[in-house]
């Protein structure tokens, strides 16, 4: 019937006010019951929650939605799952025993079977908060799904499905282990180098397999590759699925077979395979088995050796060997994982004081456990922890809560950094947990705490991750060099300069009895054409590698040459000042104004960019340094000015000197001669002026090798404007105007004194 929205309303509102006068007795709230689920727990001051498959199937429970379901009932006791609980604990404990992670504060633990069931693992997230996740991407889909809208932190240590990877979907879910795109993305590869072309491919049941076999066939489809069948499997299938499967696989001309399933799924197809005797077979395992200890077997071994596939990195634990030889049912008194795993390793029957319900792993033993056995006595592969790979990560994931909550308990205050309480363990929420640190934590350049990758380790400083970020690549490294084009262009401006200059000097040498020269103080002119001289081989320390003694050249040699040049410049404007002055009645500054007092200028001028030189080189010299911050896939190579005030001390007082300069012949701009002098410095300060500051803003912007190439340029600008404003107009009169080269044309006419 149709209802409408008003009617809803009522009807939803009716319907919790039954509700709630059923659940609340008395207005007082009650408990209608528990799962009654095993679990190890240990008290704490934040208890860190654990779902693992330690009993690996659930047997099915019909449930007629008329009674109250009976509690799960679950077989198959799993000593790898067993030993992924002991690797949480061990972590626990030894976070617990380091003072400098989380002082004062002590981290329990609540540890439930999930079965390796959807169903079975949402029940136990339920009695859990903040939840180090089930191994199975289906199970821990199921968790997410429910206590992400709760922001509950999710970290799975074996749920390596791609679809869990949505950060829309899944908000709070992160992972120790790699997602599966990349696996199918290898296991294609794999395909391709082995240049096979027709496979079939077995999924299992759940959302690890279809996602796992789509993600694989898009990738291989890529490179002309057919899939010949898909089937799917799963644990609890009854015999007669199995066998549709296995005959699918015996029809198929396909003889080679990608199995992307978790191993407890596989094994009953292992079973019926080997018992029909079906061998010729190239198996691709993906990582949930292929380094599982049963295809290598005596039994299993014939139709599944030679399996291959990529399997997660191993890793080793210190002293977990020592903490696995003590596990004894006295050490966790009362707990059903522990007395499965006595009867499993010992092969006996032990009797708890309160038996919890029973589980079909050692029904039917006559031995009963003493237990006085010793787990140091046998061998078993349990305390093999050289092929730690899962456990690993669940290490991994309890360190990673354990140093989200370091973030968000702890921070560094006060003048001495001394660590203080910034949370309130008291009032901590599980929210906060994931807002604080998981949420932050997003690529593996953060990692003490770092989650979400499969083994996220930093590459050496020398390297950089590649596009798949699955290894480390040499970086590239990078410097204004003599080879590369940019080098080759400045280099080759920069000598075309000094070839100019050394003209120049050639021309005024052959001339200097031709009045224009004698007219501009030779003495001045020659020294500032060495300087011009020097200021063009300057760019030459600047290209190549850096060392300390370039680094230390390139920047005092273009401070004390450029005052130089500048100190040349203005001791010529202050001549020609005062030579116009020498024609106004009573005034004899020219006579005080003589060779001596030119040099004392130049000397003066210089003298002082030389000791800010010499004070820079002893307290805080340039040196060569490699930036790592600028690119993540080069290292620039570069000088480091060392002190940034005497690196600025320098281009100031060279500016100070140039605007000084620029003054003094601009008021001398007018002077009536034919030749006026001032006029070229004018223009020549203005170009120095215009590009030493636009200099800075393109110095500080510029990357990388391209900051030395706008120093460089800045310096071949400036050089070449003090050669052509001051020097090209005299070579032009020289060469090409040899009239105007004459004492009367240069005076002109000049103003009568005034008495």
């Amino acid at each position: 019937f149709l209802v409408t929205s008003v009617s809803k309303s009522v009807l939803v509102a009716l319907y919790l006010f039954t509700l709630l006068q059923y659940v609340c007795a008395e207005w007082t709230c009650r408990i209608l019951g528990n799962f009654g689920m095993p679990a190890l727990f240990k008290n704490g001051d934040v208890i860190i929650g654990g779902i693992f498959p330690v009993f690996n199937k659930q047997e099915h429970i019909y449930t007629p939605f008329q009674t109250e379901p009976p509690k799960a009932s679950c077989v198959g006791f799993d000593l790898r799952a067993f030993r992924w609980t002991q690797g949480m604990i061990f972590a626990l404990e030894e976070i617990n025993s380091d003072y400098s992670l989380l002082p004062n504060i002590t981290l329990g633990y609540q540890i439930v079977d999930s079965c390796a069931s959807p169903t079975q693992t949402l029940r136990a997230a339920f009695t859990l908060i903040n939840v180090i996740a089930e191994s199975g991407s289906s199970q821990s889909i199921a968790i997410a799904r429910t206590i992400g809208p709760f922001t509950m932190p999710l970290v799975s240590y074996f749920s390596t499905c791609s679809c869990l990877s949505n950060k829309k979907e899944f908000p709070t879910f992160f992972r120790t282990i790699p997602s599966d795109f990349y696996q199918a993305k290898a296991l294609a590869l794999l395909v391709k180098r082995f240049g096979w072309s027709w496979i079939g491919a077995i999924e299992s049941e759940n959302d690890y397999g279809r996602f796992g076999v789509q993600s694989f066939t898009e990738e291989v489809q890529k490179y002309g590759v057919c899939i010949a069948f898909t089937e799917t499997i799963l644990r609890t299938y009854p015999r007669h699925k199995i066998l549709k499967v296995v005959d699918t696989i015996k029809e198929s001309t396909a003889k080679i077979i990608l199995a992307f399933v978790p191993e407890g799924d596989l094994y009953p197809l292992m079973q019926e395979i080997t018992r029909q005797n079906i061998t010729g077979i190239q198996w691709i395992a993906s990582e949930a088995w292929v380094t599982a200890a049963r295809p290598s077997t005596e039994e299993i071994f014939k139709s599944f050796g030679g399996t291959i596939g990529f399997a997660t990195r191993k890793m080793a634990i210190p002293k977990f060997k020592e903490f696995l030889l003590n596990i004894h049912p006295s050490v966790y008194p009362g707990s059903s994982f522990v007395k499965e795993f006595w009867e499993n390793i010992f092969g006996c029957s032990l009797l708890l004081k309160e038996e919890p319900p029973k589980h079909n792993g050692t029904q039917g033993s006559t031995k009963t456990c003493t237990g006085k056995e010793r787990l140091d006595a046998i061998e078993n592969a349990f305390f093999d922890v050289s092929q730690l790979r899962v456990t690993y990560n669940v290490y991994k994931a309890v360190y990673a809560v354990a140093h989200a909550l370091h973030d968000l308990l702890f921070c560094e205050k006060g003048e001495n950094s001394t660590i203080k309480l910034c949370g309130d363990i008291a009032g901590l929420k599980h929210w906060q947990v994931h807002t604080f640190s998981f949420f932050t934590s997003t690529t593996c350049q953060i990692c003490n705490s770092f989650i979400g990758a499969a083994e996220c380790i930093n590459c050496p400083k020398h390297y950089w991750s590649n596009d798949g970020k699955n290894s480390c690549i040499l970086r590239d490294i990078e410097f204004l060099s003599y080879y590369d084009a940019m080098g080759i262009t400045l280099t080759t401006v920069s000598l075309f300069g000094l070839c100019l200059t050394v003209a120049t000097i050639s021309v005024f040498f052959s001339f200097r009895s031709t009045p224009i020269v004698k007219a501009n103080n030779s003495e001045l002119s020659s020294l500032l054409l060495f300087s011009l001289l020097l200021c063009f081989l300057c760019p030459l320390t600047f290209i190549g590698q850096p060392t300390a003694w370039s680094c230390m050249l390139r920047h005092t040699a273009f401070g004390i040459t450029f005052a130089l040049c500048i100190s040349c410049v203005l001791g010529k404007t202050i001549v020609v000042v005062t030579a116009f002055r020498a024609t106004l009645p009573n005034d004899n500054m020219a006579k005080n104004f003589g060779p001596v007092q030119q040099r004392i200028i130049v000397c003066s001028c210089t003298a002082v960019q030389v000791v800010i030189c010499v004070l820079w080189l002893s307290l805080k010299p340039p040196f060569p340094d490699k930036n790592f911050k600028l690119s993540n896939k080069k290292i620039i190579l570069e000088c480091n000015t060392g002190s940034e005030i005497a690196f600025y001390a320098v281009l100031g007082y060279i500016g100070l000197l140039a605007a000084t300069c620029l003054v003094l012949a601009f008021l001398a701009r007018k002077l009536p001669d034919n030749f006026n002098e001032a006029k070229l410095i004018t223009f020549s300060m203005l170009i120095f002026c215009a590009v030493w500051v636009t200099f800075i803003p393109a110095y500080v912007s510029s990357p990388g090798k391209y900051t030395v190439a706008v120093e460089i340029f800045a310096i071949l600008s400036s050089t070449f404007g003090l050669l052509f404003c001051i020097c090209a107009p005299k070579c032009y009169i020289v060469l090409l105007k040899p009239e105007k080269n004459t004492r009367k044309h240069i005076m002109g006419k000049l103003p009568s004194k005034r008495l």
